[in-house]
């Protein structure tokens, strides 16, 4: 680090939660302010980048099926994962029953049945297609 990210980080400190500043502003890091500055494109992609990587290693983990399962239907359970967490996600009982014995339908169908599927609208009706036919289109 250069003297001047040394010296802003000590007079900034470090805050990996946002938080209001003292006239008002949301900020977090290293004194990023977001309500003024924002964050840009590329930082935006870096930070999805570390949350999708996230979200694969937790699915990993939790689910020793996830890898036999071929990609679009990883991600479909990687963009539920990170959406709505893993926690949430586990609650999903009986499509991820049907995902581990691959009926593939019945866990497309369970998808569109749940009270998500109403909140996220098109989203889930695209996701569930893709589980149930496996592939992106």
């Amino acid at each position: 680090m250069s003297q001047l990210t040394d010296m802003l980080t000590r007079h900034e400190g470090v805050r990996l939660k946002p938080y209001h500043d003292t006239v008002g502003k949301l900020t977090i890091g290293i004194g990023r302010n977001l309500d003024d500055v924002g964050i840009s494109r590329d930082e935006a992609e870096y930070l999805l980048t570390n949350d999708v990587n996230d979200a694969l290693a937790a699915l990993r983990g939790a689910f020793p099926w996830f890898a036999l399962l071929n990609p679009a239907r990883q991600d479909v359970l990687a963009d539920m994962a990170f959406n709505m967490g893993l926690h949430r996600l586990e609650g999903f009982h009986l499509m991820l029953a049907a995902c581990e014995h691959q009926d593939f339908a019945e866990a497309a169908k369970q998808m569109v049945a749940s009270q998500w599927a109403l909140q996220v609208g098109a989203r889930a009706t695209e996701l569930a297609a893709m589980m149930d036919t496996g592939s992106y289109s």
